[in-house]
């Protein structure tokens, strides 16, 4: 099917657009096509008729010569009528159904017709607007979701925004709290390998120079220790001067902080900067201890300042190093007094024509260096001369005052006469009824006044060994009686032996022969070897440097957990 129209005005153009809608529709070109086609139909013919000119509108349809199954237009100009030359406008629309066709003379020239074509291309404009209305609707419900979507996506990326703020802010207080504790722990490491550096010396001394070898410069830039009852003559230890903050902290017995600026400082006081040193903060802590104060540690920052919890672990090294140079004065202070005592109870050795006597005492190198070993020599009414050597149980100054009474009471018991066995059965007797928590050990060798009968006893006490002159050792192990004190009835038997000039007696106490590794036997026979090595001449010419010889080789450890005592007794050729 093809039709034309022939357009000279504007009567033509609109009958042609009519008859095109109409046959759109015959052949099943949807509304909305069909009205798109007759929207630009109308507006191509108004460009034609502005232009001038004859025109001519063709349709082919379905059926046409060309066989297409569109519906096309073509809107040409027509030769020798004033718009030759213009190009051809050209539609095409796709027909969903073919329907009944209008005849040639379809569309007339009267208004009725034109009024009733108008009305019907209102109503495919009217189901167009219903059309554009519903997508309109359709629009603004996505667009309505679109805003509640981008509203959901703005506040989920708020959400995430403030959950990744909030993660790092957490990461963040976790590394300061990791970094927190791993300084605590510095600090309490510290403080604990300081405070035994500070208690494993009894030295005052001593204590006062590990501080600032402690706390310069991880803690400290300068340390100042100022002790109120320091001896005058020895000023090492303390300034030209002392600060203010100093002086008040000595008054007060608080910790105060001078400087420009607050310290903030836990239990501290603040105070102006210090005249001696305005330009560094200084920290003044009182040593303390069990009575009074013993002085004032003064402090400057490593840096511009302390940290708060560096400070409270100062104040706190600072107490336990007063208590620790507490405890090492009084430790000193009963040191001497045991010295003291223990210097006046040692014995002047008594001179015997044809006996030579050698002593040696020394105490062990740790703890007060003074225990219960004693010795003692003295005569008889008889001639006779006794030497004894003991042992008490322990060691300090209750050690040195028990020492003491049983060195008194066997003096006592020897006025009376009676054998060694006898005296120490009377010994025995005392310390179960007036000391019943002390032990003790002894060996007592009487020397008769003929020279030549030795009687000894023991009890509980390593054996007396015997030089004879011939340069043979002999140990003295005949059976012993049980240690003094012990809850036990005992008589202790007395020994005898003959001697023969040159002959020399070793008595001894366990701390020459004993070590904790090896016993006491191996240290008794080392004893009895270093003795047979000496000649009679040798021991008649000085017994004293024979008994230092004699300890060298014994007391090889540089250190000694007990005392030492050795007592030479030597009978001349």
């Amino acid at each position: 099917m093809t039709r034309s129209w022939r357009i000279d005005g504007v009567t033509d153009a609109a009958r042609a657009r009519i008859a095109v809608a109409r046959l759109a529709a015959a052949y099943g070109v949807p509304t909305v096509e069909r009205a798109r086609l007759t929207a630009a139909l109308s507006g191509h013919l108004r460009q034609c008729l502005t232009k001038g000119g004859t025109w001519v509108l063709t349709l082919e349809g379905p059926g046409s010569p060309a066989g297409t199954s569109d519906l096309h237009a073509v809107v040409a100009p027509v030769p020798g009528a004033g718009a030759a030359g213009r190009a051809p406008w050209t539609v095409t629309v796709p027909c969903a159904a073919t329907g009944e066709v209008p005849g040639e003379d379809t569309v007339t020239d009267d208004p009725a017709g034109l009024s009733e074509a108008l009305l019907g291309a209102d109503e495919d404009t009217a189901v167009v607007l219903a059309q554009l209305a519903g997508q309109e609707e359709l629009v603004a419900f996505h667009r309505e979701e679109l805003h509640q979507t981008n509203q959901g996506v703005v506040v989920l990326h708020a959400e995430l925004d403030a959950a990744g703020r909030a993660q790092q802010a957490a990461f963040a207080a976790e590394r300061r709290a990791r970094e927190e504790a791993e300084k605590a722990r510095h600090r309490l490491t510290f403080l604990a390998d300081a405070s035994a550096a500070l208690n494993a010396s009894l030295n005052h001394d001593e204590i006062v120079r590990r501080l600032p070898e402690l706390l310069v410069p991880r803690y400290a830039e300068s340390v100042d220790v100022w002790l109120f009852d320091h001896d005058h003559d020895d000023d090492r230890h303390r300034p030209a001067a002392h600060s203010g903050a100093a002086v008040l902290a000595a008054r007060t017995g608080r910790p105060q902080y001078a400087a420009d600026h607050p310290g903030g400082l836990p239990g501290v006081d603040d105070r102006p900067p210090s005249a001696l040193a305005p330009e560094r903060p200084l920290l003044c802590v009182p040593l303390p201890a069990r009575r009074t104060p013993l002085g004032v540690l003064t402090l400057s920052p490593p840096g511009e300042r302390w940290d708060p919890d560096d400070a409270v672990m100062l104040i706190e090294l600072t107490r336990r190093a007063g208590t620790a140079m507490d405890n090492a004065r009084r430790f000193e202070h009963n040191r001497d007094i045991a010295e003291t005592l223990q210097r006046a109870l040692l014995t002047e050795l008594p001179t015997t024509p044809g006996l030579s006597l050698a002593a040696r005492y020394l105490p062990a190198t740790h703890g007060l260096n003074i225990g219960g070993d004693w010795y003692d020599a003295f005569r008889q009414r008889d001639g006779s001369l006794i030497t004894v050597i003991g042992d008490v149980t322990g060691h300090g100054l209750h050690a040195a005052v028990m020492m003491s009474q049983l060195r008194t009471a066997l003096r006592a018991y020897a006025v009376d006469g009676g054998g060694p066995g006898r005296l120490l059965t009377r010994l025995h007797g005392y310390l179960r009824h007036l000391q019943p928590d002390l032990f003790a050990t002894a060996v007592i060798a009487r020397f008769h006044p003929d020279g030549h009968t030795l009687t000894w006893a023991a009890a509980g006490h390593p054996p007396p060994v015997l030089r004879l002159p011939d340069g043979r050792v002999r140990i003295l192990d005949a059976k012993p009686g049980a240690m003094l004190g012990i809850p036990l009835r005992q008589d202790i038997a007395d020994h005898t032996e003959r001697l023969t000039p040159g002959s020399t007696l070793a008595l001894y106490t366990d701390g020459l022969v004993e070590r904790r590794a090896l016993g006491i036997d191996p240290g008794i026979e080392r004893l009895a070897q270093a003795l047979g090595t000496y000649g009679s001449a040798a021991l008649d010419a000085d017994l004293e440097e024979s008994a230092d010889r004699i300890l060298h080789p014994l007391l090889s450890d540089s250190e000694r957990e007990d005392d030492v005592c050795l007592l030479l007794c030597h009978l001349h050729g």
